[in-house]
């Protein structure tokens, strides 16, 4: 029997037809009222203007079979809308990062068992490789010569080096306000880097218009007319989670929330492993983590509220700098039906968290990093984080590419001549 896993359950696809080009992928359905579409570049319903995702016809596939494939998210391709030889083409082959068991960071905290999900390995050191892997082979099936995005950093660095790679042209929108590092990560692949005046809502917003000209036609943009292909990569991130941990689903999991996308996207890749018999069926709870300074879901979660009120966004984490996210509502949905929660850290817990995880792991994680351990840290102490379950937490990026963050700690513990009595002195 076809699995269709826009809702996750046994059945096909009402709309859409077989189409090689998109592996398993059968249809796009609307997430509020389950409308289906043939698949195209499109990311609203038109009946209750909801967003779309990808539906799938999915095959048996085997442990054994994921197993035997090449060490990046194409071991999943099965699983997602692609091609079958998609590894064959030029693309980033990201994925496959490490899950660090954090013994010491696990003590320091009081738990028992930890581990740490560590996408800075990533090509251009965050998990937006993986979503923009998928992406591109979109663009590709649909005609398009051009990558575009609006972008709060990491998603600009990943798709101007994806561009690259695939021989695609490049035009990234980003605020002109962004980590200098970002800056120079989007800039040098080449393409076109164009800064915004305002926040990175203001970017979408000025990309949504940009989709309403005639470029909509021949662009594709990654988070707007490709966005349902797009926020699929994400669930290579619970693929990998679970078959790291041997074929298992973790009791409880933090991860940070920009959009939005990324939790509701490792929820529906944990509920696809469940469907398809690949790991057994069991509770698991997801905690989402936001800063202080940009926590609109994190607000509505502890009011009670199900509608997600936007926020101007002033924080260091600036790559979870949305104050209107997309996803939003779905991520309190997700943390009330897994009795997980949604919280936020200060700008201070921030860099004290992405310390201690470096102290502790030699993991040197950018802001979104520090924004996830300083909510585990601040769960663990409040005592709504079981420290005795098995629990994952997300570092998305690279510190190298939010260094200002930490610079005002990071100095050299002494500096002293170069001789012997001035050491000693120093440190007697």
């Amino acid at each position: 029997m076809a699995l269709t896993t826009a809702e996750t359950t046994l059945g096909s696809a009402s709309a859409g037809s077989a189409d090689r080009r998109f592996g398993p992928a059968a249809a796009l359905s609307c997430r509020e009222c389950g409308a289906r579409y043939d698949l195209g570049p499109i990311f609203a319903c038109i009946e209750c203007f909801g967003p779309l995702e990808i539906a799938y016809e999915f095959s048996r596939v085997t442990r054994e079979e994921i197993a035997a494939g090449p060490t990046n998210i194409w071991r999943y391709r099965s699983l997602l809308p692609v091609p079958a030889d998609v590894a064959a083409k030029p693309n980033m082959a990201p994925g496959w990062t490490k899950l660090v068991k954090a013994d010491n960071l696990a003590r320091e905290l009081g738990i028992r068992s930890l581990h740490v999900k560590d996408d800075s390995g990533n090509p251009t050191h965050s998990f937006k490789d993986r979503v923009v892997a998928i992406a591109v082979e979109a663009a590709r099936n649909f005609g398009f010569h051009t990558l575009s995005c609006s972008s709060t950093g990491n998603l600009a660095g990943a798709v101007t080096a994806a561009a690259a790679r695939a021989g695609l042209d490049a035009c990234v929108f980003i605020p002109a306000d962004l980590e200098q590092a970002k800056i120079v990560m989007a800039s040098v692949y080449g393409g076109r880097l164009v800064g915004i005046d305002g926040t990175y809502d203001d970017v979408n917003r000025f990309c949504s218009e940009l989709i309403g000209d005639e470029l909509g036609d021949r662009w594709g943009f990654v988070n707007v007319n490709l966005r349902p292909y797009y926020a699929e990569g994400s669930k290579t991130l619970a693929y990998e989670i679970a078959e790291q941990l041997g074929w298992r689903i973790p009791d409880q999991i933090i991860i940070p929330v920009a959009s939005g996308s990324q939790l509701t996207k490792i929820d529906k890749g944990f509920k696809e492993l469940i469907a398809l018999g690949l790991v057994e069926e069991r509770p698991y709870k997801i905690f989402a983590a936001q800063a202080e300074g940009c926590s609109p879901v994190s607000a509505a979660y502890k009011a009670g509220h199900d509608v997600i009120r936007p926020v101007k966004p002033d924080t260091i984490a600036k790559s979870l700098a949305i104050g209107n996210p997309a996803d939003g509502p779905y991520v309190l949905d997700i943390a009330r039906r897994t009795g997980g929660a949604v919280e936020d850290v200060t700008d201070t817990e921030i860099v004290e968290a992405i310390r201690l995880l470096a102290r502790t792991e030699g993991i040197f994680a950018e802001t979104a990093g520090g924004v996830t351990v300083g909510v585990l840290r601040k769960l663990v102490a409040e005592g709504r984080l079981d420290p005795d379950a098995e629990t994952v937490v997300l570092n998305t990026g690279d510190g190298l590419k939010t260094l200002d963050a930490v610079a005002d700690q990071a100095r050299p513990t002494a500096v002293i001549r170069p001789s012997l009595d001035a050491f000693r002195t120093a440190f007697a």
